[in-house]
């Protein structure tokens, strides 16, 4: 699996198992099987009310912790330097984990809250807690405002990006500040059997001898986008990890870009309410 090479120089699997809306037992199982068949990337966060089941299935993994990447988030109603803090130990214990590999501001705040929060952050990271600090759902003026009162550069932005919402100029921006970009819903969410069923995919799938889910996975893949869907099927979870041994070329990538559509199924940044 290939792996990228953060600003900081901590390195992060390009391919993650997400785990919204994975609750209980499904999220345990869906994290146990995913370390099983190779992947060394979870992807979780308090909302997700599933901190607990992750943490225990990554121990009863029996992989070493060092070998395993993961990922959990402050929600907003958390931002502010204290309340960050306070967030963030929680998550550590709910996760029965001594330290986090990445840690995201979920959702932007005020630009105060978020300089607050992410103040917590930069010390929880100098003290060891946090191997990489970064933030979800920024667009371009919340980074340009949280670059004025940062001291480390956000490793990280994950943010929704799939074939109909491909974040072309979001990546370049970031990429210029050393940010990486991270795929939520890389397959459209809920949305996935519209995504699956769209006719292009299918031809470059069988040009491929691949699933239209794995060369929408591979589009964003090998633009060097981190991708973390999620599922909770073994199969899905197997077939989604499957992302070498073949390459889409010039012809195929021009085909996939004009499936662009900016098309969000998520919250708007600017514009939520919770």
């Amino acid at each position: 699996m290939k792996e990228l090479q953060l600003n900081n120089g901590v390195t992060i699997p390009a391919i993650g198992l997400g785990t919204f809306r994975a609750k209980d037992s499904e999220a345990y199982e869906a994290v146990k099987h995913a370390l099983k068949v190779g992947y060394r990337h979870i992807d979780t966060a308090a909302i997700y009310q599933n901190e607990r089941e992750v943490g225990q299935a990554i121990k009863d993994s029996q992989i070493p912790r060092e070998e395993i990447f993961v990922t959990s988030k402050l929600w907003p109603t958390e931002l502010g330097y204290l309340s960050a803090k306070k967030a963030f130990f929680k998550t550590l214990e709910r996760l029965n984990l001594d330290y986090l590999d990445l840690y995201l501001i979920h959702w932007p705040g005020t630009y105060e809250n978020n300089a607050e929060a992410y103040q917590a952050m930069e010390e929880l990271y100098d003290e060891g807690y946090i191997r990489a600090i970064g933030v979800s759902n920024f667009s371009f003026h919340h980074l340009e405002h949280l670059f004025l009162t940062a001291r480390i550069i956000p490793q990280v932005n994950q943010v929704e990006t799939h074939l109909r919402l491909q974040n072309q100029k979001l990546q370049n921006f970031c990429m210029k500040h050393g940010i990486y970009l991270e795929a939520y819903a890389p397959l459209m969410s809920h949305f996935v059997h519209e995504l699956l069923a769209e006719e292009t995919l299918l031809e470059i799938a069988k040009k491929h001898g691949k699933t239209p889910g794995q060369i929408a996975l591979k589009y964003l893949y090998e633009r060097d986008i981190i991708v973390i869907p999620k599922s909770a099927n073994p199969s899905r979870i197997e077939e989604n990890l499957d992302l070498e041994g073949f390459t889409l070329d010039d012809d195929d990538d021009a085909v996939l870009a004009k499936l662009q559509r900016a098309r969000k199924y998520f919250p708007d940044p600017d514009n939520f309410n919770f």
